[in-house]
Formats: C-alpha cells, structure tokens, sequence
C-alpha cells in the first residue's frame, strides 16, 4: 500500500508570507518521505469539515499546484478534487495539460460533482441543482478526453457545454489520469467505471468500503470495464491519523489492503505540515510491506 499526502489547511505558522516557504518544505518532506501523491483542495473558502471558519486562508487549487511542480520532481500532483462547476471544461483540460507539461508528466485530474453552496454563492458562481451538476460531471469527463486525445480537434456538442474545436497543443507529456471523487453507489461510481483511472473513497471502515468497491465491481461489469484497472485510494479520517498515532494507523490500513486498496491519503492539520510530513515519514515503508 502506498502514502499520499493531502493539504487542506495554509493557515501557516508565521503567517501569510511564510506559505510560500512552507509549501515548498512539503513538497520536498513529501518527496524524501517516499510517499507518491501530493494534493491539495480546491476550494474558494475554507470548509467547516476542517474545524476551520470559510474565512480562514484558502489558495487556488492550481496555482498551487504549480509552484509545487517547480519544487518537486518525483511525486504526482493533483486537487482532491475539483468541483466541476469551477472551471468550463475545456480550461479545466488545458490547465491540467500545462501543469502536467511543466511538471515533466505528473498531474492528475482529481474532479467531483462540487458541493458547497455557500462559496459558489459567495463569489458568483452559478450552482445548479445536484442532478445538473452529475450531468456537467459527464459532460466534462468527456470534453477532457476528447482534449487529451490528438486524433480528435472536432467540436463537441453537450447539453451544457458546447465547444467548437477541442483543440489542445501541446498535448500533456503524459495523459493525465483522470480521478474521480465521492462514493455515490447510483451516479459517482458509475462513472469512476465508465471514465475514471482511479476513485477515492472515505476510510469511514474496511465494511463500508468493501461494500462500496462491490459496487464499483458491479458498474465495470455494466460498462464491459475491467475493475483491475481502476485505483482505488482512501482518504483516512476515521480517525484521523497524526504522528501519535502512526503506528496504530499502519495496523487499521492492514484491512484495507486486504481490500486490494492501492493507496491511503492522510491530511496533516497543523500550521507545521511539513514537519508532520516528515514525522510520518516512516508510515511510508511501514505500508509498503503490507502489499
């Protein structure tokens, strides 16, 4: 099983001129850890799952995510996730594309349907209603792979989005896997098996994912999709792991990876998140040799 870290929180200890600083000691942290995945939110406010006030400090999801590809060389870097109502489509793709190229071929497109009202009303961002919202997932889903696809400039003509040319150069070095957040059994999960390289699911218990990844299995069976191909990584916040904990945390992922879960993200929640980085640091091999 491999380590991911996920950043939520750039309330940094001594303010806002040290976040620069700071987020480039965790992409290297992050890195010498050994762990593969580096992501943050993307969000416009800060959200209450935190513990912390919408007024507390949230970046933009891509721009961070390119100053971490100049501080970094190895790790893979996307959002965890992109709500879909963020950005048309077809900017999403050529902004993941520019990331992957500046990156020497390491973003991923982490997307979801979007949730929190209050920050699309808060900034003018139209927010439709959930079933809207599944249908733009698709859409957009779609619209990315046409992008990704050199074969195919043609226009594309959705429900919602209408585009005239995919046109996308440069292509990305390498096209990006596309991940797909949520563990909805009815729409999310379908389209983890009909367009998505890899999920990612709540750690809420190995029952409840197991459960979950049945589910999944019975979508790839739908769509004629191979369920071995599909990654499946958890976020783990039941609990929450810290550097306190780090070994009992290794012990609960054991069944998870019986599971067949390739990968468990962990959130640091401090000021300090590249020193947590480097304090759970030996997790890494310790989940390793669970397989």
């Amino acid at each position: 099983m491999e380590l991911g870290f996920h950043v939520p929180i750039f309330d940094i200890d001594g303010g806002t001129t040290a976040i620069a600083g700071e987020l480039a000691r965790v992409g290297a942290a992050a890195e010498a850890s050994g762990a593969t995945w580096l992501s943050f939110m993307d969000h416009y406010f800060q959200i209450e799952p935190t513990g912390l006030p919408a007024e507390s400090n949230m970046l933009e999801g891509y721009t961070t995510l390119g100053f971490l590809a100049a501080h970094t060389s190895t790790i893979e870097l996307g959002l965890l996730v992109t709500g879909v109502t963020y950005r048309h489509p077809g900017l999403l793709a050529k902004i993941v594309t520019t990331l992957d190229v500046l990156s020497g071929g390491r973003a991923t497109l982490g997307i979801g349907a979007a949730w929190f009202e209050r920050e699309h009303l808060g900034l003018g961002v139209p927010y439709p209603p959930i079933a809207e919202r599944f249908e733009r997932l698709e859409e957009a889903l779609r619209i990315c792979r046409q992008m990704w696809d050199p074969a195919d400039n043609g226009p594309f003509d959705g429900k919602h989005y209408q585009l005239a040319e995919t046109l996308c150069s440069p292509q990305p070095i390498n096209r990006p896997k596309v991940l797909i957040g949520g563990s909805g059994e009815r729409k999310t999960l379908r389209l983890v098996a009909q367009y998505g390289d890899a999920c990612n699911l709540f750690g809420s218990s190995p029952a409840e994912v197991e459960h979950k990844l049945e589910v999944l299995r019975r979508h790839c069976d739908d769509v004629g999709r191979n369920y071995d191909d599909i990654r499946v990584t958890i976020m783990a916040n039941n609990p929450r792991p810290n550097p306190g904990t780090r070994d009992e945390f290794v012990r609960t992922m054991a069944d998870y990876a019986k599971l067949g879960v390739h990968a468990v993200i962990i959130t640091p929640t401090t000021g300090a998140p590249a020193a947590w980085i480097d304090a759970m640091a030996p997790a890494v091999a310790q989940l390793a040799e669970l397989g």
